[in-house]
């Protein structure tokens, strides 16, 4: 295996280090100079920064099924440009992932893949139909060991069925991650539910339709004593239902997307359905809100929710579009905007809630690990001072569909090493 070194790098924004990477660890960290570089791959490292291997609590690789918009071979293409060491694999494929031989299946593609680590994650219930439980208990056993499970794209409505799911997963220490979404009190929405939606003339999503499932969600967690995790936080109301619960001890984690933290209804006006988003993007109350709810711990995570799409499932009339951005290649940028660039996070904050934390709530040993000497050299470095406009073309996913189109982002990922292997140098796939 290569031995790297690289050079005057600032773990987490600090002060510069030479970090030497052999046989798949971090096998020193020196001052600037002192490192052995002979017989090793030197990468010049001055001015970036680096960081954990970024986690992805909710990535949608499409494969089985629906390979027209992403196979797990691209979307790790994907995430590893994204400065990406593992991903968690949604579960509404086609078949869906609600066995173990199709989470089986997910782990293999991605293991020979060999871009990041795929962890599939199982469905709560069969065919995501929200009518009994899946196979949890023989996905967990699997080889694909899963740990998370979720209805993502269907919320798991039945308060009974989402007892048992809670109460299931406890044997192996599994999370349920919710999609919060009242289904009675969605049907037919097309946008964010306000003053907005009334002159648009699409009908609205309103916010309580989110935060009744996470109050209720988090009541039922704290009876049965398991984990329980929320997808794609939206609204100000979700934020400070789960401050309470943290405030009160509750174990229940939560994840925000990049582009919530960024974009608003607003863009609705357009009707250009590349903002079409399920959640729907929110009011710039929520979006401040939602970002000082990363910033103050109550948010736990940032997950991609990256949503690949055919050409024809998403340029059309919107109330006819399929919903979903990506965001694997552009996540660490939109991060580095809405959070650091506005003071409301450091470069160790964003690495925490980028890799630490997902790492620990998907149970992903060796990811999210500390930049320290004798860990898994599951790195990423980041060029803060780059700057770079989004070219949909030039993007490893087989989609399209990303509301940065033609948008200058900061930053940019320089190298990825997947236990010491580069798998991106200079910005492109090793």
């Amino acid at each position: 295996m290569t031995t790297y070194v690289l050079t005057s790098a600032r773990p987490y924004g600090g002060d510069p280090r030479d970090v030497v990477l052999r046989d798949g660890v971090v096998a020193g960290i020196t001052a600037p100079g002192a490192a052995d570089t002979a017989g090793a791959t030197v990468v010049a490292a001055a001015g970036l920064m680096l960081l954990p291997g970024l986690v992805d609590l909710h990535t949608h690789l499409r494969e089985p099924g629906r390979e027209d918009a992403e196979t797990v071979e691209t979307g790790t293409r994907a995430a590893a440009l994204g400065g990406f060491t593992a991903v968690h694999a949604m579960a509404n494929t086609s078949p869906v992932a609600d066995t173990a031989g199709v989470v089986e299946q997910v782990w293999r593609l991605g293991t020979e893949a060999g871009w990041c680590d795929v962890a599939p994650v199982g469905a709560v219930t069969v065919g995501l139909q929200g009518e009994r439980l899946a196979e949890l208990g023989a996905m967990a056993e699997s080889a694909a060991r899963v740990r998370v499970f979720s209805d993502d794209g269907h919320c798991v409505s039945d308060a009974v069925l989402m007892r048992r799911a809670l109460e299931y997963v406890k044997a192996f220490d599994g999370v349920i991650a919710q999609h919060a979404q009242e289904p009675r009190l969605t049907e037919g929405a097309q946008m964010n539910e306000g003053a907005l939606s009334g002159v648009l003339g699409l009908k609205g999503w309103p916010s309580v339709a989110e935060e009744a499932v996470i109050a209720r969600d988090i009541l039922l967690n704290a009876h049965v004593g398991s984990r329980l995790h929320v997808c794609h936080v939206s609204t100000r109301g979700s934020v400070e239902i789960l401050r309470l619960a943290k405030e009160r001890g509750l174990d229940v984690t939560a994840e925000v997307t990049p582009h919530h933290l960024l974009l608003d209804e607003q863009l609705a006006s357009t009707y250009d359905p590349v903002y079409k988003v399920n959640p729907p993007l929110r009011s710039a109350e929520d979006v401040q809100a939602l970002r000082e709810g990363v910033a103050d711990g109550t948010i736990d995570a940032i997950a991609t929710d990256h949503a690949p799409h055919a050409t024809e499932d998403k340029e059309g009339e919107w109330a006819y579009a399929s919903p979903g951005m990506l965001g694997l290649e552009t996540a660490l940028s939109v991060a580095q905007l809405a959070l650091v660039d506005t003071g409301l996070l450091d470069w160790a904050g964003l690495a925490d809630r980028l890799s630490t934390r997902p790492a620990q709530i998907g149970r992903l040993e060796g990811h999210g690990r500390p930049v320290a000497v004798g860990e898994p050299a599951n790195l990423v470095l980041v060029d803060p001072a780059a700057r770079r406009t989004v070219d949909p073309a030039a993007l490893a996913s087989k989609s399209r569909n990303t509301p940065y189109a033609g948008r200058e982002l900061p930053g940019r990922v320089v190298a990825t090493f997947l236990r010491g292997r580069a798998t991106v140098l200079d910005g492109v796939l090793a």
